[in-house]
């Protein structure tokens, strides 16, 4: 390569590793991996409130067709819940589309092992296995319909989201809940503290998926939340719910900035 290119290159913030550049300047080498997909035809959990992240119905919380349940190896007791990856299909002439075209997928669900059987027939989700389980929209961007377990590179990239992250608030008289959706940069989230008007600084725990709980009765009060990411960075919204906020309502607050 010349100077000049290399120049050029660098200057325009290109890379010459080919990896995908994330928000805080680092890079992510593609994996090895597998992806499947689940037929919009048979239904799936997502569609019906379920899922292991707790997202429920993608299209209200803007997670759109492109998503993936994600192996056991890769899902973290839901801490990738919200995480977005690069996925392409590799070495399958009969399998992968031409050119090996890449789809970006939300980690929005919990791919459950199956250790009655084998890894490349219905196990694939087994441990330590690094499988996505992609919707039929997302898997037809990489590989041909009629794929069943094909082999797959992936890396993790930024999340490109529009607005700021969403607090769907549940719980009770003794509890607190929030679900935390619409996640930027790398999407996870790791930490999270609530502040009402009357209290100092909460520490909340990781129910399930991306439903964050502390054991406070923070009725009456306007809601702030601190929110750290995957990468350490973190994030406070101050008053994101007034004083008059009620259970099953969804607020807005600050989101990550690239």
């Amino acid at each position: 390569m010349s100077s000049v290119l290399l120049f050029l290159l660098l200057l325009s913030g290109g890379s010459l590793c080919g990896c995908i550049r994330l928000g805080n300047g680092g890079y992510e080498d593609w994996r090895m991996g597998t992806a499947t997909y689940i037929k919009e035809s048979m239904g799936h959990p997502l569609n019906d409130g379920g899922g292991a992240c707790g997202y429920g119905d993608l299209d209200i919380f803007r997670y759109g067709r492109y998503t993936a349940g994600v192996s056991g190896a890769l899902f973290g007791r839901g801490s990738a819940c919200g995480g977005c990856y690069e996925v392409r299909c590799v070495n399958h002439v009969l399998w992968c589309l031409r050119g090996s075209p890449t789809v970006v997928v939300t980690a929005t669900d919990f791919c459950a092992p199956n250790q009655g059987l084998p890894d490349d027939y219905g196990g694939w989700c087994n441990f330590p296995k690094e499988h996505f389980e992609m919707s039929e929209a997302a898997f037809l961007r990489v590989a041909k319909a009629k794929a069943d377990i094909v082999p797959a590179q992936y890396r993790r990239v930024s999340c490109d989201r529009a607005g700021g992250m969403r607090f769907t608030i549940t719980g009770g008289a003794s509890f607190l809940q929030v679900l935390i959706t619409n996640v930027a940069a790398d999407g996870e989230v790791v930490a999270v503290k609530v502040k009402g008007s009357r209290t100092g600084w909460i520490p909340m725990g990781r129910n399930w998926g991306q439903n964050w709980q502390c054991d406070a009765d923070l009725r009456g009060q306007p809601l702030s939340f601190e929110v750290t990411g995957g990468r350490g960075r973190t994030v406070t919204a101050y008053s994101v719910a007034p004083r008059d906020w009620m259970f099953a309502q969804t607020f807005q607050g600050k989101q990550f900035v690239e």
